[in-house]
């Protein structure tokens, strides 16, 4: 079913087909209890939703908060919606799965934007400002068993993400490779992103990576 996508929330793209395709193959018990952190529209939500699992999503924007909603109640599946800054409105509950496709981009800003639609992408110099607060977190919200399933731009350094899941216990590892042509964003800075050593040549393709870290039982 085709979602919709209400002005100003990120239109589901690669990285969103990537991580519901890492989904399908993730085997999830009976009643799971899934999270996903920066929901959007709802897409990865209402997929997981479709599965049979408890789904509550999460986004810091009251638009796509709404637009998840929206989504879910045309679809006429059960989504608990919350709006809220990344992990806090769920920081006491516990999950058999956490699905994450947060801001990643690098951009010449030091800080996440605030407002507006670059807010649903770009995430500081190296991309990893809103990556090292879900690497940091989401662990403590696993259950013996869960899994984070995280998707992430090569660009900003998922040998990072995985040192950071990895220290806390989680086994980590890419399970997915998906490579695109450079979109309008990338694009527009293909300039800086070279001079910063992130781009080589004229190559104008971004990987794609799905991490899969599990907490040991």
């Amino acid at each position: 079913m085709t979602t919709v996508t209400l002005p100003g929330v990120y239109t589901p793209q690669d990285d969103t087909d990537l991580l519901i395709r890492c989904l399908h193959h993730e085997p999830l018990p009976s009643q799971a209890e899934v999270l996903d952190v920066g929901t959007g529209t709802g897409a990865v939500a209402m997929a997981a939703a479709r599965l049979g699992a408890r789904v509550t999503a999460v986004d810091i924007s009251w638009r796509a908060a709404l637009n998840a909603k929206v989504n879910a109640m045309l679809a006429r599946l059960p989504l608990r919606v919350r709006r809220g800054d990344l992990l806090a409105p769920v920081s006491e509950q516990s999950f058999d799965l956490i699905l994450a496709n947060p801001p990643y981009v690098p951009t010449p800003a030091a800080s996440c934007p605030r407002r507006g639609h670059t807010r649903a992408w770009d995430a500081g110099r190296d991309g990893r400002l809103v990556l090292d607060r879900i690497c940091r977190h989401a662990p403590s919200l696993l259950r013996p068993g869960g899994v984070l399933l995280l998707v992430q731009s090569a660009l900003s350094r998922p040998e990072e993400s995985l040192r950071q899941l990895q220290a806390v216990g989680l086994h980590a590892g890419i399970v997915e490779h998906h490579y695109i042509a450079f979109g309008p964003v990338l694009r527009s800075r293909s300039g800086w992103l070279r001079s910063c050593g992130l781009v080589e040549g004229s190559d104008e393709r971004e990987e794609l990576v799905i991490i899969r870290a599990l907490r040991p039982r």
